[in-house]
């Protein structure tokens, strides 16, 4: 005769083990687990199942109501504030950060049919990030200069926008965020070179701390040929629109 399991009785594992245990705990258990990186500027959708995302923003619409009401806001009664929580929750995990909680962008590859081997530059392409220090914005340019050799993979002007709005779109700083799209790129179209610089506006320097509103940080990644050949570094750069 088959014994009847009472919930309380569930053995350790069952369906409930879990239950009531926040979003942001499984998925932070499961990177552990995999022993993979979680800093603010990594990736992490492997790691989310289908339909956490959207309980994921309802668990930080939570703590950020916390948020305005230690920062003494009367969010029951400030029409202006009303339902910011929420708006602030959808902004950050939809749009600024959603490179985090997203896969990367689906990129079509071509055969470098025609062996081109040319110089090629796209940009300029907005950037769009924020500071891992303080969350405030980063908005810039960036420009990216390939050489492709016969076994380049080609892909479309537009997927190196994509692929650089992923990227950014998570908490940076400047100097990383231009690496890691150097690295994600690099991989794509094995080039025999690859350089790209940015240049942006840091807006923890603008709107805090020394309020300098005129200054920008500029940097550059180069790998393999324009590392090497310092004429090709020269004619790249040469050919980015004057700063200013």
């Amino acid at each position: 005769m088959l014994k009847k399991i009472n919930v309380a009785e569930r053995p350790e594992g069952g369906e409930d083990e879990d239950e009531g245990t926040p979003v942001s705990v499984k998925i932070r258990e499961r990177l552990l687990a995999a022993r993979k990186r979680f800093h603010a500027n990594d990736n992490i959708a492997e790691f989310i199942e289908p339909g956490e995302l959207e309980t994921l923003l309802d668990e930080v619409e939570v703590k950020m109501k916390a948020v305005l009401e230690s920062l003494v806001i009367d969010i029951e009664n400030d029409h202006n504030t009303d339902n910011t929580a929420r708006r602030v929750a959808k902004m950050y995990l939809n749009e600024v950060f959603r490179g985090r909680y997203v896969h990367p962008p689906s990129l079509t590859e071509f055969p470098n049919a025609e062996h081109l081997n040319e110089l090629m530059i796209v940009g300029p392409i907005t950037v769009r990030s924020a500071c891992s220090h303080h969350f405030c914005p980063i908005i810039g340019k960036l420009w990216i200069g390939v050489m492709p050799n016969e076994h380049t993979n080609v892909i479309g002007l537009s997927k190196y926008a994509r692929l650089a709005e992923w990227t950014m779109g998570r908490p940076q700083i400047q100097e990383e965020a231009v690496v890691q799209l150097a690295d994600l790129i690099q991989e794509k179209t094995q080039p025999d070179g690859l350089a790209l610089v940015m240049e942006a506006e840091h807006f923890c320097m603008q709107w805090r701390g020394v309020k300098e509103m005129d200054s920008k940080m500029i940097n550059s990644v180069m790998r393999g040929v324009f590392l090497k050949d310092s004429s090709l570094r020269r004619e790249f750069l040469s050919l980015l629109p004057r700063k200013g």
